[in-house]
């Protein structure tokens, strides 16, 4: 008890002729942060509140402990509230005046997100998982199910605030302070509660989204869903299908795995992501040899053998200097592309299953342009014949969050094709992965793109999307998001 005391006060606040009462500090969090909860109260950007304490005003950065504020005690705020224009009995209808809800639909886009102290990274991933809409409908179904045994409380909980988050952005008109989420997150991996010098640390983007990925793939698994048992897999796992092989021995041998993301490798010869891509599906590794008697060097080649709907692409960029004991960034310039196809990087079998939806799709395209369909195996009947053996194939390569079970419905099913179409970037500026700012850029379902810089969205132009892709010490990609283009079944 003594020890919550110590990190949670609770005071009143007085602002024009308003009293709040019982408005709690979280000292182990920047006094911003207490300004993001009076924004909400008030209206009042954090901006434009000055708040009198002991020495002065109230800095975004100070440390509680040497302000001298306790329990109970009333503070003065001065500031204006955000102007709500109001119309004329018959006039106009003005954007501030409708329904909050209403209010993000005339934007054509989401809130932003407070920072809450080096919570860039937090708040990039966060914008780019929420423009999945198979995602949220996955955890709108979570809160009808609740918590299963095999879930710990901690994921339970990350799970309900993502979905909150996840709800809370799509409706409000203004930018959205992520404190229980982020408390959530902390509680779950502690490892982002790590602080300095009494401030909260920056932490690493991809493992931030890694972590949550991994969080709602277990809770909504585990929801019992019938319909698709694995939703986040569907969405966003690429299963990969790799050879061993030790050419000391002659040693030769087969694994299968899944992966959330693939990898991007960065070195001299890499200029492109197909290249990158390339190289992060080869690597050595080092493993006991049983016909020589000692480790040997093995070498992995993996192939894709099964695409989700989200194909989500990280840059290494980061890597462990010795010396400065510190995540080193490179900054090499790797361009990547708005449409991107990984039919060369897949297994044969998978190629065979993805030929008939990609006749399909190219047929699709070409009567858009006016063509004609390709000739060649694209008679109805060859169509058919190719179409029923990809229907045989596995879950993997189709969208499952598109079907429907239900007996005599009209089936909606459809295909991945191997092709994919960009939808997020998120990036980093700076040279280490612990320091610095995260950005996320988001393709709305408008097709416009906004740059989410925390609380602050700026619409971007399409073009200036690739720019981001590395050399100097902008903004560059460090997580790509790639959505499926898809073919009916």
């Amino acid at each position: 008890v003594f020890l919550t005391a110590l990190i949670t006060l609770t005071v009143s606040v007085k602002w024009q002729k308003e009293l709040f009462r019982d408005v709690e500090i979280d000292t182990t969090q920047p006094p911003y942060v207490f300004k993001c909860q009076l924004y909400d109260l008030t209206g009042v950007p954090p901006e434009r509140q000055k708040i009198m304490v002991k020495g002065g005003l109230l800095k975004d950065d100070a440390d509680w402990s040497t302000l001298g504020v306790k329990e109970g005690q009333k503070l003065m705020m001065m500031g204006t509230a955000d102007e709500i224009v109001k119309p004329p009995e018959k006039g106009p209808v003005f954007m501030e005046d409708l329904p909050e809800e209403e209010q993000a639909v005339s934007l054509g886009h989401s809130a932003g997100l407070f920072n809450l102290g080096n919570t860039c990274y937090m708040n990039s991933t966060v914008q780019c998982l929420h423009s999945v809409p198979e995602l949220k409908s996955a955890l709108v179904k979570y809160s009808h199910s609740g918590r299963s045994n095999e879930v710990d409380q901690t994921s339970h909980m990350l799970t309900i605030a993502t979905r909150d988050l996840f709800n809370e952005l799509d409706k409000s008109g203004k930018a959205v302070a992520p404190m229980q989420f982020w408390m959530v997150l902390r509680k779950k991996y502690p490892q982002f509660g790590q602080m300095h010098n009494n401030y909260f640390m920056q932490q690493d983007a991809e493992e931030c989204w890694t972590q949550l990925l991994y969080t709602l793939s277990q809770s909504l698994r585990s929801a019992g869903s019938s319909e698709n048992p694995d939703a986040v897999k569907a969405l966003f796992g690429v299963d990969l299908v790799s050879r061993v092989h030790c050419q000391e021995s002659g040693e030769e041998s087969s694994e299968a795995e899944s992966v959330y993301s693939l990898k991007c490798h960065i070195s001299q010869e890499v200029n492109h992501l197909h290249e990158g891509l390339k190289h992060g599906l080869k690597s050595e590794l080092e493993k006991n040899s049983p016909s020589l008697g000692r480790s040997a060097i093995y070498l992995k080649e993996s192939r894709i053998n099964g695409l989700p709907r989200y194909l989500t692409i990280q840059f290494v960029r980061f890597f462990w200097k010795r010396e400065s004991n510190q995540k080193a960034k490179i900054l090499r310039k790797v361009d990547y592309p708005l449409e991107l196809d990984v039919y060369d990087l897949c297994s044969d079998d998978l190629r065979k299953k993805l030929e008939a939806p990609r006749r399909l799709l190219r047929d699709e395209e070409g009567k858009k342009l006016g063509l004609k369909s390709s000739g060649k195996g694209s008679t109805s009947k060859d169509s058919d014949v190719k179409m029923s053996e990809a229907e045989g194939s596995s879950n993997e390569n189709r969208d499952p969050s598109n079907s429907t079970s239900d007996k005599g419905a009209v089936s909606r099913e459809t295909q991945v094709t191997g092709v994919y179409d960009l939808v997020a970037v998120l990036t980093h500026k700076g040279r280490s992965a612990d320091s610095g700012h995260y950005v996320a850029w988001v393709k709305q379902e408008s097709g416009k793109w906004i740059e989410y810089d925390d609380d602050n969205p700026i619409p971007q132009r399409e073009e200036d999307i690739t720019k981001l892709s590395g050399g100097g010490d902008w903004h560059m990609a460090y997580i790509c998001m790639y959505k499926a283009r898809v073919v009916p079944i």
